[in-house]
């Protein structure tokens, strides 16, 4: 029977009720269960399945009256006895802050009020119990009459869940959906400070040292540094996509994905929708896969359900426009930079690094690969696939839009490094190289390495015709910058670019370049590839200012 997923569906009674393609994922439950820790985070990219996951635990351990095995029939979950002695049996709180995207502070927390008034209000018959204390019946109506204030509101979860475990005599299961968004929210709208504050009070009495709480699980994009979050709360065990625990739980595996599409479609949907890694295990953005089996087109389905405002913001002032980075990943390599999955969001406008880390842990990177080396984690992060792909060419694009609308000043710059013409190479990059530091102008000495990001950005539209690649391995040695045709008989083109010190000679420093050149024999992929002729050019920056010689020039 052709699979039939339920578009936008997160609600798991609805999907399975409604007879939804589902693909079992039901074995969440069991590894929770057997988790030693009680309170356990899992962050993940959006749209990768936490709100279904948190969805489907909460249906299995709520104690209520209603029998809803129906919707674990025939699931991985029915398998395992030790499991099922858990369904069912634990009062549940359970709440998601995924709407809470306020611009004040004010705004967050009547968001946040309203998740938590609900939660409460399903177990408004406690009030009931003649047992309550009065104490305990005073906290419980402030929530559910609004009186509650912002402090007290702090520590709502704590009591609620006190007084569940003293009426059903049985610990509680809390879940909270997207833990992170009010916090996001909160960075971009200057609130950052009171919203970490709530919420590291709020979780602290929540999750630890509760006597009243089984399991706590929350789910969110980021792990946000314990530094402003979880300071205190070291038992919450964090469970992100560098973990091979729980790696396979969220996302499609392969071969989830091949039970699903069509094997002749299967090479296809790889390269659009696959190319992540959790955890050593190859996993598909689930989203895309069920909007490509339900539309049966390949375009962008992920990238188009949120925005991208929050990284092109950051990516501006990071000046990734002229990052060589951000060049080599649309180019297709691998960047190596520190790994840490705890994110500190006050860092990413200043640290790249961070910025990077903030990209692969939102599923905007791969890390293809890490190491751990005397205890420090470095890992190598690329675009995962196709549909990601194009976030950073249209970043990318919207940045030359900037710099040259019509595209008539990267256009003429392709065309002369073609043919030769090191005299209006040198004029337009000049020209370039100004408007592009008027928009983005770091401080200081520019790098090399930030003329190689600058250089191959002007060279992203000709990816159809030509393979840039930056510091390859060409003959014997790295070449700054290659451009190969796709195509036999096109020119090729070297470039060696040098950033030239206060004391140097140009000239000097384009001679030491052109060496490279020929010493190394950068040329030599280029001419194997059947590139004819092969233009090899030595330049040298010193802030706005180039000079370009072709190698033919300066030596012999």
């Amino acid at each position: 029977m052709k699979f039939r997923p339920a578009i936008g569906e997160s609600d798991f009674r609805k999907v399975r009720e409604n007879g939804a393609g589902y693909v079992d994922k039901s074995s969440f439950i069991s590894d929770v269960l057997y988790d030693m820790s009680s309170a356990l985070l899992f962050p993940r990219p959006r749209r990768f399945g936490k709100t279904i996951n948190i969805s489907m635990l909460g249906y299995f351990l709520r104690k209520t009256d209603e029998d809803l095995s129906h919707l674990f029939e025939g699931l991985a979950v029915t398998r395992n006895p030790q499991a099922m002695k858990h369904f069912q049996k634990y009062p549940t709180i359970s709440v998601t802050f995924k709407d809470v995207k306020a611009n004040m502070f004010e705004g967050a927390i009547a968001g946040i009020r309203d998740q938590i008034v609900a939660a409460f209000d399903l177990y408004r018959h406690l009030l009931d119990d003649p047992s309550f204390s009065p104490t305990m019946a005073r906290r419980f109506r402030s929530v559910l009459d609004g009186t509650v204030t912002t402090d007290e509101l702090q520590y709502s979860f704590k009591w609620l869940s006190h007084a569940l475990h003293e009426h059903y005599k049985t610990p509680v299961v809390i879940l909270v959906d997207e833990y992170d968004t009010p916090i996001q929210s909160g960075y971009m709208h200057g609130y950052f400070d009171d919203i970490v504050l709530f919420f590291r009070n709020f979780f602290s009495a929540a999750l630890k040292d509760n006597v009243a709480l089984f399991k706590g699980v929350l789910t969110g994009i980021l792990r946000v540094s314990k530094e402003n979050m979880f300071s205190g709360l070291n038992n919450v065990r964090v469970h992100s996509i560098l973990s091979p625990r729980y790696a396979t739980h969220f996302g499609f595996t392969d071969e989830e994905v091949a039970n699903i599409i069509d094997a002749g479609r299967l090479d296809e949907v790889r390269a659009w929708y696959n190319g992540y890694l959790f955890g050593g295990h190859v996993i598909y953005n689930p989203w895309s896969i069920l909007c490509y089996i339900e539309e049966g087109v390949l375009k962008p389905y992920w990238v188009n359900t949120g925005s991208s405002d929050l990284i092109e913001q950051l990516a501006t002032k990071q000046g990734l426009g002229l990052s060589e980075k951000s060049s080599a990943l649309l180019h297709g390599e691998n960047i190596e930079v520190p790994l840490d999955d705890n994110v500190v969001l006050r860092d990413i406008e200043k640290r790249s690094n961070a910025l990077w880390n903030f990209l692969a842990f939102s599923g905007y990177l791969k890390v293809a690969k890490s190491e751990l080396n005397e205890g420090r984690l470095t890992g190598w992060l690329c675009i995962p696939n196709n549909e990601i792909r194009l976030v950073y060419e249209d970043m990318f694009r919207n940045w030359l839009d900037k710099i040259d609308p019509e595209q008539y000043l990267t256009n003429d710059l392709v065309k002369a490094l073609l043919t030769g013409e090191t005299g209006a190479i040198q004029k337009l990059l000049e020209k370039i190289l100004l408007t592009a530091m008027s928009f983005q102008d770091p401080a200081g000495k520019q790098p090399e390495k930030l003329y190689h990001g600058f250089v191959l950005g002007m060279l992203v539209h000709i990816e159809s015709q030509y393979e840039v690649r930056s510091n390859r391995e060409s003959g014997y040695g790295r070449a700054d910058v290659l451009m190969r045709p796709k195509t036999a008989g096109r020119p090729g083109v070297v470039m060696e670019l040098k950033v030239r010190s206060e004391d140097e000679n140009p000239e000097d420093v384009l001679v030491e370049a052109a060496r490279q050149i020929r010493e190394r024999q950068y040329a030599a992929e280029l001419l194997a590839a059947g590139a004819s002729p092969v233009h090899e050019y030595a330049m040298a920056f010193d802030g706005k200012k180039v000079w370009v010689r072709r190698v033919d020039e300066l030596i012999t």
